[in-house]
């Protein structure tokens, strides 16, 4: 029921060998591509991963560079013996922002995200001998001015370590996925690294 008369159903013995290979051969080809786009696919989930992750941080870097720049021209005036520690504060967050945008233009490149890591290491040190400079400034320290952004300051600094690590673990996700066999094969294919 359902079946033309006049029609045999197509048997595979009936073919010829060229004709068999081609189709194993086009078989193998549509195997390949599907499991090409969805390597490409994954690593794509995975890179957009690491973007958004880095967007949280930039976020933060963001509001961190908004405290930051009004307490250091608050303390300018009052502290102007400390004027070297003020200096080097602005010039290592003015190299912060700089190796920053550099991550934000490509989040999987490794060599910008060293270059941040290394900046914000040195942007730790004078932010930490301010802070200790205007604990030792009862006055200054609960000022109307100063107040406020220390507070913010305070807020942001566990919020971005949060953020640096589900960065990190985005990071190590991307890679395991990059360096996994056989998809690194195709890492010069898609232009991942």
């Amino acid at each position: 029921a359902g079946t033309h008369p006049n029609r045999d159903p197509m048997n595979f013995a009936d073919l010829s060998p060229d004709t068999l290979r081609w189709i194993y051969r086009m078989a193998a080809v549509a195997l390949l591509m599907f499991w090409m786009v969805g390597a490409y696919n994954r690593l794509m989930r995975h890179r957009n991963a690491l973007a958004t992750a880095w967007g949280q941080i930039d976020e933060l870097l963001t509001r961190r560079v908004a405290a930051l720049e009004p307490l250091i021209a608050q303390l300018h005036e009052p502290m102007a013996a400390e004027a070297n520690t003020l200096l080097a504060l602005q010039q290592a967050l003015e190299r912060q922002q700089l190796a920053a945008r550099a991550v934000r233009a490509k989040p999987s490149a490794a060599a910008a995200l060293q270059a941040w890591v290394v900046v914000e290491g040195e942007l730790a040190s004078p932010m930490a001998r301010l802070a200790a400079l205007v604990e030792q400034h009862p006055e200054l320290a609960g000022s109307e001015g100063v107040k406020p952004l220390r507070d913010q300051l305070a807020e942001l600094a566990p919020r971005l370590v949060y953020a640096r690590q589900a960065f990190n673990d985005a990071a190590e996700a991307y890679n395991v996925a990059v360096e996994e066999f056989p998809t690194r094969l195709l890492m010069p294919l898609f232009g991942f690294r």
